[in-house]
């Protein structure tokens, strides 16, 4: 069987035992807070239960290197739609240690990229078009750093509210132990 043959076995029984129920809940965060978080498999369900949050309290986004990318991405539209149209109040930007897009070995995908079947014509036209194929790829230096940048980007954007609380913390993947970065109590508007 392939992994697909399992989900989708697992889901007939899932919804036959009804199962569903004990998650179902209502699309507005009742905690009234949206999270941007890492993709990373060690934070699945660790990064919203080390943070006290079940099922229905949050909006969650995720992403490689909880990272904003473009201001007028798919990752700042998912926050501005949090804030504007669901209800959410807050928002929480949190890293976490030893993530993969630190220090991203660039050229290592790039190869891993080509050993897969991604022609170099592909790279050279995409370069020539005007897409730095590195800078899309690279992560971050420092993760601390990189909550602060996107607290920021977030911060500046032209669209957002100013009294919305942006909070930055970087979290433990193996502990849940969360590090401040930024208390956005101290940084709104009123």
């Amino acid at each position: 069987m392939t992994l697909l043959d399992d989900v989708l076995s697992y889901n007939r029984q899932f919804v036959a035992d009804k199962d569903y129920e004990g998650f179902q809940t209502s699309k507005v965060p009742s905690m009234k807070a949206v999270v941007l978080t890492c993709m990373d498999t060690r934070l699945v369900e660790l990064s919203s239960k080390a943070l006290g949050f079940k099922n229905g309290d949050i909006k969650i986004v995720k992403n490689a290197g909880a990272t904003i990318t473009h201001p007028y991405g798919a990752t700042m539209r998912s926050l501005l739609v949090g804030i504007y149209a669901l209800g959410a109040e807050e928002i929480i930007i949190m890293g976490h240690k030893d993530c993969g897009m630190g220090n991203l070995d660039v050229e290592s995908v790039l190869n891993t990229m080509k050993s897969r079947g991604v022609k170099e014509e592909v790279l050279h036209t995409l370069e020539h078009s005007g897409i730095d194929i590195h800078h899309f790829l690279e992560g971050f230096k420092d993760v601390r750093e990189n909550v602060s940048n996107n607290i920021d980007l977030v911060y500046n954007h032209p669209l957002f509210d100013k009294s919305v609380p942006v909070h930055g913390l970087v979290i433990d993947p193996n502990t849940g132990e969360l590090e401040l970065i930024q208390n956005g109590y101290d940084k709104v508007t009123q």
